[in-house]
């Protein structure tokens, strides 16, 4: 496979992964620019990989957990206070309105824990897989997921949603 057959094939499915990492459809579309240069540099690496897919994504956590050199995050994050919640507008449906409001609570999440997330419920994978995805131990991998359910379960109750178990 050649590194233009896989872009074709795999990058709207990238994209939707990406946008479930960071909550936010313009820094999604970065990080998977930044992460398809990266795959373009390492193409040979990438295509040796048992599953490419799955090597790229794992590229594409590093570069979004990634704050020890500099994080291209912190270089292009434009909102003032990366904690601000982005206003719903009133006129939505409730349905609209509370998806908005977990939006804004996962954005609040330490990274590593996010990512803990979208690997389980987004890509349903064990705990042994998000481990290795996230280059920990299998208990760390739990701990994140645990203590990210645990802030998501607070503050739906502060919000008054409910729905998230």
């Amino acid at each position: 496979m050649t590194y233009e057959e896989f872009v074709n094939s795999r990058l709207g499915a990238l994209a939707r992964y990406a946008v479930m990492l960071t909550g936010d459809q313009h820094t999604a579309q970065d990080l998977v620019q930044e992460t398809m240069v990266r795959v373009q540099l390492n193409w040979r690496r990438v295509a040796r990989a048992d599953v490419p897919e799955r090597y790229v994504k794992r590229m594409m956590i590093n570069q979004y957990t990634d704050w020890r050199r500099g994080s291209w995050l912190r270089r292009v994050f434009l909102r003032p206070d990366a904690d601000q919640a982005v206003a719903v507008p009133v006129d939505h449906a409730q349905r609209t309105a509370d998806r908005d409001q977990i939006w804004s609570v996962l954005a609040t999440l330490p990274r590593q824990q996010r990512a803990a997330l979208v690997l389980r419920y987004y890509e349903d994978l064990p705990d042994v897989e998000i481990a290795e995805m996230l280059g920990c131990t299998v208990g760390t991998a739990r701990g994140y997921i645990s203590k990210a359910l645990t802030r998501l379960r607070e503050s739906a109750e502060r919000l008054s949603l409910g729905g998230v178990r």
